[in-house]
């Protein structure tokens, strides 16, 4: 029985530790998409960017300049 509880415990234990490091990472990667990729941006879909003006390659919309005045 004791073997049992010992086992559970260290299982336990390490589901734990594992869990904390997975949510540490999942935030780090919610910071980075956060960051805006290119200067000009698609309204319709914001995960079009690019360095120059061009048009979305989804929708075919003009991208336009994104605000950095912030």
């Amino acid at each position: 029985m004791r073997r049992y509880i010992l086992i559970l415990a260290v299982t336990a234990a390490a589901l734990s530790i594992t869990a904390c490091n997975s949510s540490s990472q999942k935030d780090a990667k919610a910071t980075e998409v956060a960051k805006p990729k290119g200067k000009y941006y698609c309204t319709m879909h914001p995960d079009v960017t690019s360095d120059k003006p061009s048009t979305c390659s989804k929708c075919g919309m003009e991208l336009v300049e994104r605000d950095t005045t912030k």
